[in-house]
C-alpha cells in the first residue's frame, strides 16, 4: 500500500512545469517559512504572553521532532524511494535515510503545537502549510508515504508531550516570555 500510494502521487511528478516548481518550492522553503511564521508571533500585540508562550511550544516541539527522528534513525535505515526505483526524483538525492521525514515531523509539531494552544487561524495556516510540505515531499520523489506519515506522527506526538511538560504560566514559562 505504501509503494501503491507513493507512486500514485509520485506519477504527478514531470507532466507539469509549474506544478513541479511549485512542489519543489513548497520542499524547499515550506519549513523555513514556517520557523519565520513562529518567530514572527514573538513580537504579535494580541495576548502577548500567550502568543510567546505558543511561540515557544512550537520552537520545542520542532526541536525536540527532530531530535526523535535522529534517534529513529539510528534503528531505522529505509532506502529513499528514488533508490528503489520507486519514485521520480526531482531534485538533488539525500545522504540519509528516509524514515522518517524530517520535514514532515517539523511542520507537524508546529502545527500541532498551536492547535493544542487553542490558536484557530494560526494553527490553520499552519496546518495547510504542514499538508503541503508533506504532499511535496512524496510528490517530488524523496519520500515514501509511510515515511511522511511517520514523520508527521512523531511531530504530533512531540507536541503533545511539549503541551504536558511546558505548561503556560509556571516559573519557567513566565520567565521565557518576558524576553525582549
Amino acid at each position: 500500500m505504501d509503494i501503491a500510494l507513493t507512486q500514485w502521487i509520485n506519477g504527478f511528478a514531470g507532466h507539469s512545469p509549474a506544478l513541479d516548481r511549485a512542489m519543489i518550492a513548497v520542499s524547499q522553503f515550506g519549513v523555513p517559512l514556517i520557523v519565520a511564521f513562529v518567530v514572527l508571533q514573538w513580537w504579535s500585540t494580541t495576548d502577548r504572553a500567550h502568543m510567546r508562550h505558543a511561540a515557544i511550544s512550537a520552537g520545542l516541539a520542532f526541536l525536540l521532532g527532530l531530535a526523535a527522528n535522529q534517534v529513529i534513525l539510528l534503528f531505522v535505515h529505509r532506502m529513499r524511494p528514488y533508490d528503489a526505483g520507486v519514485s521520480q526524483l526531482l531534485i538533488e538525492k539525500s545522504a540519509d535515510w528516509s524514515f522518517p521525514s524530517d520535514h514532515a515531523t517539523a511542520s507537524v509539531a508546529v502545527a500541532v503545537a498551536l492547535l493544542l494552544q487553542r490558536l484557530p487561524l494560526r494553527a490553520a495556516v499552519a496546518v495547510l502549510a504542514a499538508l503541503l510540505i508533506c504532499l511535496s515531499r512524496v510528490y517530488i520523489g524523496i519520500h515514501y508515504a509511510f515515511d511522511v506519515l511517520g514523520g508527521a506522527a512523531v511531530g504530533a506526538v512531540v507536541a503533545v508531550v511539549v503541551a504536558r511538560l511546558y505548561r503556560e504560566g509556571n516559573w519557567l514559562d513566565r520567565m521565557a516570555v518576558r524576553i525582549f
